[in-house]
Protein backbone atom coordinates (compact mmCIF):
# COMPACT_ATOMS: atom_id res chain seq x y z
CA UNK A 1 0.00 0.00 0.00
CA UNK A 2 1.56 3.58 -1.05
CA UNK A 3 -0.42 4.74 2.49
CA UNK A 4 1.54 3.11 4.38
CA UNK A 5 5.14 5.18 3.12
CA UNK A 6 5.80 7.69 6.14
CA UNK A 7 3.82 5.97 8.40
CA UNK A 8 2.73 7.75 10.67
CA UNK A 9 1.40 10.42 9.75
CA UNK A 10 2.89 13.79 10.89
CA UNK A 11 -0.42 15.31 11.98
CA UNK A 12 -2.70 13.45 14.77
CA UNK A 13 -5.62 11.38 12.73
CA UNK A 14 -9.06 12.35 13.82
CA UNK A 15 -9.47 9.11 15.59
CA UNK A 16 -6.99 9.23 17.83
CA UNK A 17 -7.75 8.82 21.76
CA UNK A 18 -7.08 12.03 23.57
CA UNK A 19 -4.65 12.45 25.78
CA UNK A 20 -2.26 9.89 24.13
CA UNK A 21 1.12 10.97 22.82
CA UNK A 22 0.97 11.03 18.84
CA UNK A 23 3.23 9.95 17.02
CA UNK A 24 3.01 6.84 19.18
CA UNK A 25 6.24 5.77 20.71
CA UNK A 26 8.33 2.99 18.55
CA UNK A 27 10.58 1.07 21.06
CA UNK A 28 14.10 2.02 19.61
CA UNK A 29 15.50 0.28 22.36
CA UNK A 30 15.27 -3.71 21.21
CA UNK A 31 16.60 -3.23 17.92
CA UNK A 32 20.74 -3.26 18.36
CA UNK A 33 19.45 -6.58 21.18
CA UNK A 34 17.96 -8.63 18.00
CA UNK A 35 20.91 -7.67 16.14
CA UNK A 36 23.54 -8.66 18.68
CA UNK A 37 21.14 -11.65 19.16
CA UNK A 38 20.96 -12.91 15.90
CA UNK A 39 25.04 -12.53 15.31
CA UNK A 40 25.55 -14.17 18.23
CA UNK A 41 22.94 -16.98 17.16
CA UNK A 42 24.90 -17.72 13.96
CA UNK A 43 28.35 -17.31 15.49
CA UNK A 44 27.15 -20.04 18.19
CA UNK A 45 25.59 -22.28 15.46
CA UNK A 46 28.38 -22.30 13.57
CA UNK A 47 30.91 -22.78 16.68
CA UNK A 48 28.51 -25.77 17.71
CA UNK A 49 28.63 -27.16 13.94
CA UNK A 50 32.31 -27.08 13.59
CA UNK A 51 32.44 -28.94 17.38
CA UNK A 52 30.17 -31.74 16.33
CA UNK A 53 31.98 -32.17 13.20
CA UNK A 54 34.77 -32.39 15.26
CA UNK A 55 33.24 -35.34 17.15
CA UNK A 56 32.45 -36.87 14.25
CA UNK A 57 35.59 -36.92 12.72
CA UNK A 58 37.19 -37.90 16.01
CA UNK A 59 34.89 -40.71 16.25
CA UNK A 60 35.18 -41.59 12.82
CA UNK A 61 38.83 -41.96 12.35
CA UNK A 62 39.77 -43.55 15.97
CA UNK A 63 41.04 -39.73 17.22
CA UNK A 64 42.28 -39.41 20.43
CA UNK A 65 39.41 -39.41 22.99
CA UNK A 66 40.99 -36.86 24.97
CA UNK A 67 40.08 -34.46 23.07
CA UNK A 68 36.28 -34.82 23.53
CA UNK A 69 36.19 -32.96 27.04
CA UNK A 70 37.73 -30.33 25.66
CA UNK A 71 35.50 -29.77 22.87
CA UNK A 72 32.91 -30.19 25.13
CA UNK A 73 33.31 -27.76 27.42
CA UNK A 74 34.22 -25.43 24.46
CA UNK A 75 29.83 -26.25 23.53
CA UNK A 76 29.47 -25.49 27.58
CA UNK A 77 31.37 -22.08 27.60
CA UNK A 78 29.37 -20.89 24.37
CA UNK A 79 26.07 -21.55 25.75
CA UNK A 80 27.23 -19.80 29.44
CA UNK A 81 28.10 -16.71 27.36
CA UNK A 82 25.40 -16.81 25.21
CA UNK A 83 22.71 -17.31 28.40
CA UNK A 84 24.99 -14.18 30.02
CA UNK A 85 24.57 -12.25 27.18
CA UNK A 86 20.65 -13.13 27.14
CA UNK A 87 20.54 -11.38 30.63
CA UNK A 88 23.23 -8.34 30.30
CA UNK A 89 21.15 -7.34 27.02
CA UNK A 90 17.69 -7.26 28.67
CA UNK A 91 19.01 -5.28 31.41
CA UNK A 92 20.26 -2.87 29.26
CA UNK A 93 17.12 -2.71 26.89
CA UNK A 94 15.15 -2.05 30.55
CA UNK A 95 17.80 0.60 31.52
CA UNK A 96 17.05 1.97 27.97
CA UNK A 97 13.85 2.10 28.35
CA UNK A 98 13.92 3.17 32.05
CA UNK A 99 16.30 6.38 31.06
CA UNK A 100 13.38 7.77 28.16
CA UNK A 101 11.27 7.61 30.83
CA UNK A 102 12.89 9.70 33.47
CA UNK A 103 14.08 12.15 30.22
CA UNK A 104 10.18 12.20 30.03
CA UNK A 105 9.76 12.95 33.38
CA UNK A 106 8.76 9.64 34.79
CA UNK A 107 10.65 10.19 38.15
CA UNK A 108 8.86 6.64 39.45
CA UNK A 109 10.46 4.11 37.57
CA UNK A 110 12.75 1.56 38.72
CA UNK A 111 15.43 -0.75 37.16
CA UNK A 112 15.30 -4.40 38.64
CA UNK A 113 18.55 -5.55 39.57
CA UNK A 114 19.67 -8.88 38.12
CA UNK A 115 20.42 -11.26 40.81
CA UNK A 116 23.11 -12.55 38.38
CA UNK A 117 25.60 -10.84 36.13
CA UNK A 118 28.39 -8.63 35.34
CA UNK A 119 29.43 -6.58 38.30
CA UNK A 120 29.52 -3.46 36.72
CA UNK A 121 26.52 -3.88 35.32
CA UNK A 122 24.13 -4.54 38.66
CA UNK A 123 26.46 -1.29 40.01
CA UNK A 124 25.00 0.32 36.83
CA UNK A 125 21.66 -0.83 37.79
CA UNK A 126 21.89 0.33 41.36
CA UNK A 127 23.13 3.77 40.41
CA UNK A 128 20.64 4.28 38.03
CA UNK A 129 17.86 3.84 40.51
CA UNK A 130 19.62 5.93 43.10
CA UNK A 131 19.90 8.92 40.69
CA UNK A 132 15.95 8.13 40.20
CA UNK A 133 15.54 7.90 43.91
CA UNK A 134 17.49 11.68 44.24
CA UNK A 135 15.30 13.21 41.18
CA UNK A 136 11.80 12.04 42.88
CA UNK A 137 13.00 13.74 45.97
CA UNK A 138 14.04 17.10 44.34
CA UNK A 139 10.39 17.11 42.34
CA UNK A 140 9.07 16.26 45.53
CA UNK A 141 10.98 19.09 47.48
CA UNK A 142 10.48 21.66 44.17
CA UNK A 143 6.66 21.17 44.72
CA UNK A 144 6.84 21.25 48.41
CA UNK A 145 8.70 24.58 47.83
CA UNK A 146 6.29 26.20 45.26
CA UNK A 147 3.05 25.34 47.58
CA UNK A 148 4.81 26.98 50.18
CA UNK A 149 6.33 30.21 48.65
CA UNK A 150 2.91 30.53 46.98
CA UNK A 151 0.94 30.01 50.75
CA UNK A 152 3.18 32.55 52.23
CA UNK A 153 3.04 35.40 49.69
CA UNK A 154 -0.48 34.99 49.70
CA UNK A 155 -1.05 36.02 53.12
CA UNK A 156 0.45 39.46 53.11
CA UNK A 157 -0.75 40.38 49.44
CA UNK A 158 -4.62 39.49 50.36
CA UNK A 159 -4.23 41.98 53.51
CA UNK A 160 -2.70 44.52 51.20
CA UNK A 161 -4.95 44.48 48.62
CA UNK A 162 -7.81 44.35 51.24
CA UNK A 163 -6.34 47.78 52.96
CA UNK A 164 -6.10 48.95 49.30
CA UNK A 165 -9.67 48.32 48.05
CA UNK A 166 -11.13 49.51 51.61
CA UNK A 167 -9.60 52.47 51.28
CA UNK A 168 -10.47 52.99 47.52
CA UNK A 169 -14.32 52.27 48.21
CA UNK A 170 -14.06 54.74 51.68
CA UNK A 171 -14.54 51.92 53.93
CA UNK A 172 -10.95 53.21 55.58
CA UNK A 173 -9.83 56.51 55.41
CA UNK A 174 -6.28 56.75 54.02
CA UNK A 175 -5.03 57.88 57.64
CA UNK A 176 -2.08 57.00 59.24
CA UNK A 177 -2.98 54.09 60.72
CA UNK A 178 -3.99 52.40 57.87
CA UNK A 179 -1.63 53.54 55.77
CA UNK A 180 0.94 52.10 58.29
CA UNK A 181 -0.73 49.21 58.49
CA UNK A 182 -0.23 48.29 54.79
CA UNK A 183 3.33 49.59 54.50
CA UNK A 184 4.21 46.90 57.56
CA UNK A 185 3.06 44.76 55.11
CA UNK A 186 4.96 45.52 52.25
CA UNK A 187 8.35 45.03 54.48
CA UNK A 188 6.62 41.23 55.24
CA UNK A 189 6.65 40.59 51.17
CA UNK A 190 9.89 42.35 51.06
CA UNK A 191 11.79 40.36 54.07
CA UNK A 192 9.99 37.58 52.26
CA UNK A 193 11.55 37.80 48.95
CA UNK A 194 15.33 38.72 50.21
CA UNK A 195 15.00 35.45 52.20
CA UNK A 196 13.79 33.47 49.45
CA UNK A 197 17.10 34.88 47.62
CA UNK A 198 19.09 34.52 50.16
CA UNK A 199 18.27 30.79 50.44
CA UNK A 200 18.28 29.92 46.69
CA UNK A 201 21.70 31.42 46.54
CA UNK A 202 22.95 29.50 49.46
CA UNK A 203 21.91 25.93 48.58
CA UNK A 204 23.20 26.50 44.89
CA UNK A 205 26.40 27.43 46.98
CA UNK A 206 26.48 30.51 44.34
CA UNK A 207 25.87 33.40 47.59
CA UNK A 208 29.25 35.09 48.02
CA UNK A 209 30.85 35.52 51.11
CA UNK A 210 32.96 38.60 51.53
CA UNK A 211 35.86 37.02 54.33
CA UNK A 212 38.22 38.88 56.42
CA UNK A 213 39.64 38.84 60.04
CA UNK A 214 37.22 38.90 62.47
CA UNK A 215 37.06 39.40 66.14
CA UNK A 216 33.88 36.43 66.85
CA UNK A 217 34.21 37.51 70.52
CA UNK A 218 33.53 41.35 69.59
CA UNK A 219 30.32 40.00 66.87
CA UNK A 220 28.77 38.13 69.71
CA UNK A 221 28.58 40.54 71.91
CA UNK A 222 27.45 43.14 69.55
CA UNK A 223 24.61 40.98 68.08
CA UNK A 224 23.29 39.96 71.67
CA UNK A 225 23.35 43.98 72.84
CA UNK A 226 21.64 44.56 70.33
CA UNK A 227 18.65 42.93 71.30
CA UNK A 228 18.36 44.25 75.41
CA UNK A 229 16.24 46.88 74.99
CA UNK A 230 13.70 44.65 72.99
CA UNK A 231 14.34 41.72 75.28
CA UNK A 232 14.11 44.03 78.90
CA UNK A 233 10.66 45.36 76.99
CA UNK A 234 9.35 41.82 77.26
CA UNK A 235 11.30 41.01 80.74
CA UNK A 236 13.71 39.08 79.26
CA UNK A 237 17.32 38.95 80.32
CA UNK A 238 20.27 38.25 77.16
CA UNK A 239 23.34 37.24 78.38
CA UNK A 240 27.07 36.45 76.87
CA UNK A 241 29.94 34.60 77.89
CA UNK A 242 32.87 34.64 76.04
CA UNK A 243 36.09 33.08 76.39
CA UNK A 244 38.46 35.33 76.27
CA UNK A 245 41.26 33.87 74.16
CA UNK A 246 39.19 32.90 70.90
CA UNK A 247 41.33 33.31 67.70
CA UNK A 248 40.75 35.70 65.06
CA UNK A 249 38.55 33.99 62.18
CA UNK A 250 38.40 34.43 58.71
CA UNK A 251 34.43 34.63 57.62
CA UNK A 252 31.85 36.71 56.51
CA UNK A 253 31.35 39.30 59.23
CA UNK A 254 27.77 40.44 57.79
CA UNK A 255 26.41 36.90 57.22
CA UNK A 256 27.95 36.04 60.63
CA UNK A 257 26.05 38.54 62.23
CA UNK A 258 22.67 37.69 60.32
CA UNK A 259 22.84 33.88 61.54
CA UNK A 260 23.25 35.20 65.09
CA UNK A 261 20.63 37.99 65.06
CA UNK A 262 18.46 35.33 63.75
CA UNK A 263 19.16 32.67 66.64
CA UNK A 264 18.62 35.43 69.44
CA UNK A 265 15.49 36.87 67.75
CA UNK A 266 14.46 33.14 67.98
CA UNK A 267 15.17 32.57 71.47
CA UNK A 268 13.45 35.89 72.45
CA UNK A 269 10.93 35.04 70.85
CA UNK A 270 10.24 31.77 72.74
CA UNK A 271 11.24 32.82 76.41
CA UNK A 272 8.59 33.88 78.61
CA UNK A 273 8.62 36.82 80.72
CA UNK A 274 11.40 36.47 83.54
CA UNK A 275 13.50 33.95 81.20
CA UNK A 276 17.01 33.94 80.13
CA UNK A 277 18.67 34.31 76.55
CA UNK A 278 22.46 33.43 76.60
CA UNK A 279 25.01 33.51 73.89
CA UNK A 280 28.05 31.95 74.24
CA UNK A 281 31.46 31.69 72.62
CA UNK A 282 34.28 29.51 73.40
CA UNK A 283 36.89 27.37 71.76
CA UNK A 284 36.14 24.12 71.34
CA UNK A 285 39.20 21.38 72.88
CA UNK A 286 42.07 20.56 70.55
CA UNK A 287 41.75 24.41 69.40
CA UNK A 288 40.18 23.56 65.78
CA UNK A 289 36.47 24.80 65.88
CA UNK A 290 34.71 27.76 67.83
CA UNK A 291 31.29 27.33 69.09
CA UNK A 292 28.92 29.13 69.19
CA UNK A 293 25.28 28.42 71.40
CA UNK A 294 22.04 30.54 71.90
CA UNK A 295 20.44 29.11 74.95
CA UNK A 296 16.77 30.35 76.18
CA UNK A 297 14.91 29.00 79.31
CA UNK A 298 11.28 28.49 76.83
CA UNK A 299 9.05 25.79 76.90
CA UNK A 300 11.47 23.91 74.32
CA UNK A 301 10.79 21.71 71.35
CA UNK A 302 8.85 18.36 71.05
CA UNK A 303 11.60 15.13 70.12
CA UNK A 304 9.64 14.58 66.80
CA UNK A 305 9.65 18.58 65.72
CA UNK A 306 13.59 18.70 66.69
CA UNK A 307 14.93 16.75 63.22
CA UNK A 308 12.72 19.99 61.39
CA UNK A 309 13.67 22.74 62.99
CA UNK A 310 16.07 24.00 60.22
CA UNK A 311 13.63 22.05 57.08
CA UNK A 312 12.28 25.19 54.81
CA UNK A 313 9.00 26.93 56.16
CA UNK A 314 8.83 25.10 59.17
CA UNK A 315 7.79 26.93 62.01
CA UNK A 316 5.55 27.04 64.74
CA UNK A 317 1.72 27.30 64.78
CA UNK A 318 2.65 30.48 66.81
CA UNK A 319 5.22 32.51 64.90
CA UNK A 320 4.81 34.87 62.46
CA UNK A 321 7.62 34.84 60.54
CA UNK A 322 8.79 32.80 57.39
CA UNK A 323 10.12 30.04 58.64
CA UNK A 324 13.24 30.47 56.35
CA UNK A 325 15.35 31.92 59.24
CA UNK A 326 16.89 28.66 60.23
CA UNK A 327 17.41 27.37 56.80
CA UNK A 328 19.27 30.23 55.74
CA UNK A 329 21.53 29.52 58.84
CA UNK A 330 22.51 26.17 58.48
CA UNK A 331 23.10 26.92 54.83
CA UNK A 332 25.31 30.08 56.12
CA UNK A 333 26.90 28.12 58.45
CA UNK A 334 27.69 25.13 56.25
CA UNK A 335 29.49 27.65 53.38
CA UNK A 336 31.46 28.63 56.23
CA UNK A 337 32.39 25.10 56.38
CA UNK A 338 30.94 24.79 59.81
CA UNK A 339 28.41 22.53 61.41
CA UNK A 340 24.91 23.14 62.85
CA UNK A 341 22.73 21.75 65.22
CA UNK A 342 19.55 22.42 68.01
CA UNK A 343 19.27 20.42 71.21
CA UNK A 344 15.88 20.78 73.52
CA UNK A 345 13.75 18.82 75.64
CA UNK A 346 10.18 20.24 76.77
CA UNK A 347 10.00 22.43 79.48
CA UNK A 348 14.50 23.12 79.59
CA UNK A 349 14.53 25.57 76.92
CA UNK A 350 16.17 24.92 73.68
CA UNK A 351 19.83 25.41 72.75
CA UNK A 352 20.50 25.83 69.18
CA UNK A 353 24.54 25.31 68.44
CA UNK A 354 27.01 26.44 65.56
CA UNK A 355 30.90 25.42 65.21
CA UNK A 356 33.08 27.41 62.95
CA UNK A 357 36.50 25.93 62.17
CA UNK A 358 39.74 27.61 63.13
CA UNK A 359 41.89 26.26 60.04
CA UNK A 360 39.96 28.51 57.54
CA UNK A 361 40.74 31.22 59.47
CA UNK A 362 45.07 30.47 59.40
CA UNK A 363 44.53 29.13 55.81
Amino acid sequence: MSGRRGWPPRSQPPWWPDGEPWPPYRRRGRGWQRGFGCLFGLVFLLVLGSVVASIVALVSRGGHPALLPGLIAVVVIVALVGRTFRRTAGTLDELSDAARRVAEGDFAVRVSEPHRGPPPLRALVRDFNAMAERLATDERQRRSLLADVSHELRTPLSVVQGNLEALLDGVHPPDDAHLTSILEETRVLSRLVDDLRTLALSETGSLPLHREPTDVAVLATEAATSFRAAAEAVGVTVETQVDDDLPLLDFDPVRTREILTNLVANALRYTPRGGAVTLRAALEPGGTRVRLTVHDTGSGIAPDVLPHVFDRFWKSPESRGSGLGLAIAKNLVEAHGGEIGAASEPGTGTTIWLTLPVETARG
